[in-house]
């Protein structure tokens, strides 16, 4: 059984691991192209010298050396004012540099693995992997370490890298779960290549996820602990298309990954991992909201909104389950017949509309699922006035993880603001300062309080933290992995101060009672928010 400082200890791992698929194919980048060891010769330098320097995607650059401070290895020097960026060796630098060469065969096998889920894992991809598990049982070489060392976070980085894709593949194929059925098996029974699976089997064993005796394997409580936390590492995995092109991303063409329309396949990610991965983490903060709809529709009728928008509707299981808990948990739930709950569902992607509405007409929820851009609140508004003489601001709006991903709109005003942020924006590899991306999300929450301000707006926001507070606290929390993905992808993730504080100056303020971070900490890159107008 697992003590409760187990479970911390496990969980730190996790952590570690997702450190490890965001750091090691950004530091091994910097490190072929001579950025780490330019870093060491001149102990300090701007990202524009750099940038020049090495003809880099300054956006991108940017993005790369701050998850280098994250992981403790650079101190980052960052000035809204002027918007400009520095960065500094320190005590842990030329340690950590020195032993970046160690990640190559990791990232060699990131070009199995980002197949995985259409190829499963097939000869070559065995191959790579018996060769890194050699190495990897030696410590690749390295001794006189301890848990706090440059070389432990290097070795659980190349951890995390090998054993994160076969936790999602085994997790996504639910080969955990039939694992969970027996007491024991053995690898014929669930793989046509027994012998190659075995490998992976001895590997999990070496971590100490399972017992092995003679050809017969059994789950140790370790290693149910991961099999069911498989989820968590889903949504940093489903990035691996991302980061096997870093090389191009940061150094060459900036726009390789993007796609000619927003619906086509997307290059950068793998959308149902995704999917998939985030499931098990949203339905934490669900219960936050779900607290919040019930406190909304046990209100008197009249105060209450005539039903709900879900901008970014995907595949229509948010609306369903609110409407779940509004007929089963509400007063409103009980006189749907005399006040009907409006639904509507809205999406960029004309795929997601298909699935929406399939899945609602399935589920008997009858709703409205229509066309809309999170950045044309006014569009989306006339188009239900006009088609379903629906009032937008009738409406409670809300939407989960979005509007970081809004596509990128320059403000039309600049302000003379001076940013608190410490994030790493860009837009198509041109970097983008702190300050002109408050402005944007300024502008982008005005356009919305007009809809809003009278019933609210219910979203639940990814964040970002200073890379000082990353790197100090290694192990507990996954604030590498999301700059990295997030980064990379073009998204704005600020700060939860940052935002909550743009949102109030939009004239949408966080409502006290409704406001709740995870952790509730100074690490919180998660926030659940009920923005209303005065």
């Amino acid at each position: 059984m697992l003590t409760k400082k187990d479970k911390e200890q496990l969980r730190s791992t996790i952590f570690r691991h997702l450190d490890g698929i965001a750091t090691a194919p950004t530091a091994y980048s910097l490190y072929k192209k001579g950025v780490l060891q330019y870093l060491l010769d001149n102990k300090k330098a701007t990202l524009k010298t750099i940038a020049k320097q090495f003809n880099a995607n300054a956006g991108y650059l940017n993005v790369s050396l701050r998850i280098m401070c994250a992981q403790g290895w650079l101190v980052q020097y960052i000035d809204n004012t002027s918007n400009t960026i520095s960065f500094e060796i320190n005590a842990q630098s030329e340690k950590a540099f020195k032993l970046v060469p160690l990640y190559k065969d990791a990232i060699n096998l990131l070009t199995h693995s980002v197949k995985f889920p259409s190829e499963r894992i097939g000869p070559d991809a065995f191959n790579a992997l018996e060769k890194i598990f050699k190495k990897f049982e030696n410590n690749f070489g390295l001794t006189d370490f301890d848990d706090n060392s440059v070389k432990h976070q290097i070795l659980k980085h190349i951890e995390g890298v090998i054993a994160a894709p076969i936790i999602v593949l085994l997790g996504v194929n639910g080969l955990f779960h039939k694992y969970f059925m027996e007491a024991s098996f053995r690898a014929q029974e669930y793989h046509s290549n027994p012998e190659s699976f075995k490998k992976i089997l001895d590997f999990l064993s070496h971590l100490g996820w399972f017992t092995k005796k003679n050809d017969t394997y059994q789950f140790t409580d370790e290693g149910l602990f991961f099999a069911k936390r498989a989820s968590a590492y889903g949504v940093t995995v489903s990035y691996l298309p991302t980061f096997v092109k870093l090389d191009e991303l940061i150094f060459g063409n900036p726009l390789v990954l993007k796609t000619e329309t927003p619906n086509d396949t997307e290059k950068h990610v793998d959308r149902e991992m995704n999917v998939w991965g985030s499931g098990g983490a949203h339905s934490t903060y669900f219960k936050i909201i779900d607290e919040i709809i019930i406190k909304l529709f046990n209100k008197p009728i009249e105060e209450q909104p005539k039903g709900i928008l879900d901008m970014g509707c995907g595949n229509g299981a948010f609306i369903q389950h609110i409407f779940d808990v509004i007929e089963y948990k509400t007063l409103r739930g009980k006189m749907l017949d005399e006040h009907p709950l409006l639904l509507v569902g809205a999406d960029f992607n004309q795929a997601a509309l298909k699935v929406t509405r399939a899945n609602l007409i399935k589920a008997d929820i009858w709703a409205k699922v229509i066309w809309g851009d999170i950045g044309r609140p006014d569009l989306l508004a006339k188009d239900l006035k006009e088609d379903y003489n629906i009032d937008l601001k009738d409406l409670l709006n809300v939407r989960t993880f979005l509007d970081h991903n809004r596509i990128w709109e320059s403000p039309k005003t600049e302000t003379n603001r001076t940013s608190n942020s410490t994030g790493a924006y860009t837009y198509q590899g041109k970097h983008i300062s702190n300050n002109l991306v408050e402005d944007s999300l300024f502008e982008h929450l005005q356009k919305w309080r007009p809809y809003v301000e009278r019933f609210g707006l219910l979203i639940i926001e990814l964040h970002t933290i200073n890379p000082k507070l990353t790197a100090s606290n290694l192990g507990k929390t996954a604030a590498t992995a999301y700059d990295a993905t997030h980064g990379y992808s073009d998204q704005y993730i600020l700060e939860v101060d940052v935002f909550n504080k743009v949102a109030s100056e939009a004239g949408l303020h966080p409502d006290p009672n409704y406001f709740t971070t995870f952790p509730n900490n100074e690490l919180a890159t998660v926030s659940v928010n009920l923005l209303k107008g005065n």
